[in-house]
């Protein structure tokens, strides 16, 4: 039995690749190919751009693949969503779709686009969102260089963004969030019925999301005498870290796991209070 795999064309392409190295499996893609080779006999994948993927899943050309929730919603695909992994292009973050306008623009609110019009790349998402605040707008499906298009040819866009640079670029000014998005791990629903493929399915997103959890920690090791030990304990930002005894000495070696973001300040303080022989481990995996 063989599952069928698609994996996302363009800007998820690289990222995905990526955990997926990360995770143990080895995905090569070649020029002008769409079906990569992988080191899994029980695997076949296929790249297809994230903007289609749940329509194929949905249709069963596809058993499963991964895309964002704002192309699972634009495509109204009935899929099921089987767990979130938060991973984009340049992030390990949720990112957005926006409503935004040109700095100067009179329009601060999406009740003020009554009547106006919007480009996008997402008509059927833009439409929901402009239902659920009771405004009527023309929505027009926008073929790229979105940013360009006010306030000549629209008034507004719905675009999406990771970091803001583009749109601020172009002077332009976000008045509302239309969707926070973040990757999906989605099956068909025949597929996902499947004991065999179900298992299998489950089994990469256990080691996809143990590449993503282990992204912000690091592992710490140190020395530290045995009459310090409640001091440092209380200094790390850990639940419960490994503890054990020196072959030497009143001495005794403590492991922890902890986020990268904190090391600058809790490093000092270990060392203040004792702890020698500080060493920090890189993480590839943590599988909860």
């Amino acid at each position: 039995m063989v599952l069928k795999l698609g994996i996302p064309k363009g800007s998820l392409q690289e990222a995905t690749l990526n955990i997926f190295k990360q995770a143990g499996y080895d995905i090569n893609v070649k020029s002008r190919n769409y079906y990569p080779s992988i080191d899994d006999d029980e695997i076949e994948c296929m790249l297809i751009r994230a903007q289609e993927m749940a329509r194929y899943v949905e249709g069963g050309q596809l058993d499963c693949g991964l895309t964002g929730l704002d192309w699972i919603k634009e495509n109204r695909a009935d899929v099921v969503e089987v767990t979130e992994l938060i991973y984009a292009k340049a992030s390990f973050k949720p990112i957005k779709w926006v409503l935004a306008v040109k700095e100067d623009s009179d329009i601060h609110s999406v009740k003020d686009l009554e009547g106006k019009t919007i480009a996008t790349e997402v008509v059927n998402l833009t439409k929901d969102y402009l239902a659920s605040h009771g405004v009527s707008a023309n929505v027009e499906f926008s073929w790229g260089t979105t940013e360009v298009k006010v306030p000549e040819l629209a008034d507004a866009i719905v675009e999406i963004t990771e970091t803001g640079s583009s749109l601020r670029a172009n002077n332009l000014k976000i008045i509302d969030t239309v969707l926070e998005t973040t990757t999906r791990f989605i099956a068909n629903k025949k597929a996902y019925e499947d004991p065999w493929k179900r298992k299998k399915i489950e089994n990469i997103i256990m080691m996809l999301q143990s590449v993503i959890n282990a992204i912000p920690k690091v592992c710490i090791m140190m020395n530290a005498p045995s009459d310090k030990l409640d001091e440092i304990l209380s200094i790390l930002p850990s639940e419960n870290p490994t503890v054990s005894h020196l072959a030497k000495g009143d001495w005794v070696d403590i492991m922890a796991i902890m986020d990268k973001k904190v090391l600058r300040e809790v490093l000092p303080k270990l060392k203040e209070h004792g702890a020698k022989s500080i060493a920090e481990l890189p993480i590839n995996k943590i599988i909860e």
